[in-house]
């Protein structure tokens, strides 16, 4: 259980975009950005918030109780945002997973608007730094279906590594059978990575 309170930026930059927590009054357009979405993560976010909203009400709430959680360090939400037009690019996730490790999970999606452009494996990589260096990560891990090959390759891009696949252990609504990829990346991969050419 964690009880040193972090000190934490409200703000993470990188390149063309820069994430940050959820706060009230997000929830009118993240409510519209939700409706856009629903199909989009109906085959790999089926459980996701975002698909339940049914009011502006409803992503007030959702928005307001993220913000909360951030603020009491017990989980943290984040939008990306393009610096130069502050659309909404993707949501990135962090989950303390054991603060004895420490040891943190990442989930993220991206908006349909802007898939395919790269956003979400920058959001990764900015991310991970805020882990490592602000939450004192030593694991970072990543879990995606072994069919969805743009999470798997943010993964790679990102420089987690494989740890293992677990086949066919879930049914899919179509009533297909798919598995889960388990990445990791520890501390000293990470300082690794920092300086050395990034893969595109």
């Amino acid at each position: 259980m964690q009880e040193i309170r972090l000190e934490i930026p409200e703000r993470i930059e990188a390149d063309r975009l820069y994430l940050r927590p959820y706060r009230a009054g997000d929830g009118p357009w993240y409510y519209v950005m939700a409706q856009r979405n629903r199909d989009h993560l109906a085959q790999y976010e089926a459980d996701n918030a975002a698909r339940s909203l049914e009011s502006v009400e409803d992503a007030e709430g959702l928005v307001r109780d993220l913000a909360a959680a951030w603020e009491a360090q017990k989980y943290f939400f984040m939008g990306a945002f393009d610096k130069q037009t502050e659309a909404f690019l993707a949501q990135v996730t962090v989950l303390p997973v054991d603060w004895d490790v420490p040891a943190f999970a990442i989930g993220f999606f991206v908006d349909e608007r802007h898939e395919g452009q790269g956003y979400v494996t920058e959001s990764v990589r900015a991310v991970n730094g805020f882990i490592f260096e602000h939450l004192g990560a030593h694991r970072v891990g990543m879990e995606c279906d072994d069919t969805n090959l743009r999470s798997r390759r943010v993964a790679e891009r990102c420089g987690l590594i494989l740890e293992g696949h677990i086949r066919e252990n879930k049914r899919n609504a179509d009533g297909t059978l798919s598995g889960t990829l388990y990445f990791r990346l520890l501390r000293r991969e990470f300082a690794a990575l920092e300086g050395q050419p990034r893969p595109s």
